[in-house]
C-alpha cells in the first residue's frame, strides 16, 4: 500500500468516528439540558431525543425546544384551577346540605 492509501484510510476512519461522536452528542444534549434545568419531563425528553435521531433528525429541533421550555406557568395554572374546583365543590356540598329538609 502506498502512503496515500494509508492516509486515505486514516482520514476515512477519523471522519466516521467524528460523525458517530457528533450524533452521540446531539442525542445526549436535550436530555442533559432538561435534567440541568430540572424539567419535570426530562426522561421523556431524553427518550424523544434518541428516538428522533433514529428517525433521521425530523423532530429533533422540537425536542431541543421542549428541553429549554419549562412548563412552570402551566403548573401554576393547574394548581389554581384545582383550588377553585375544591372551593366550588365545597360550596356546592354546603348548598346541597342546607337545602335538604
Amino acid at each position: 500500500m502506498a502512503f496515500f492509501d494509508i492516509f486515505a484510510w486514516i482520514v476515512l476512519f477519523l471522519l466516521i468516528g467524528t460523525g458517530v461522536g457528533v450524533v452521540v452528542l446531539l442525542g445526549l444534549w436535550p436530555g442533559k439540558v432538561a435534567r440541568a434545568r430540572n424539567h419535570p419531563q426530562s426522561e421523556a425528553i431524553a427518550i424523544g431525543s434518541w428516538l428522533t435521531l433514529l428517525l433521521g433528525f425530523v423532530l429533533w429541533p422540537l425536542v431541543v425546544i421542549w428541553a429549554y421550555i419549562k412548563p412552570s406557568a402551566a403548573e401554576h395554572q393547574l394548581a389554581s384551577m384545582d383550588e377553585r374546583l375544591a372551593r366550588l365543590e365545597a360550596s356546592t356540598r354546603a348548598n346541597d346540605e342546607g337545602s335538604q329538609p
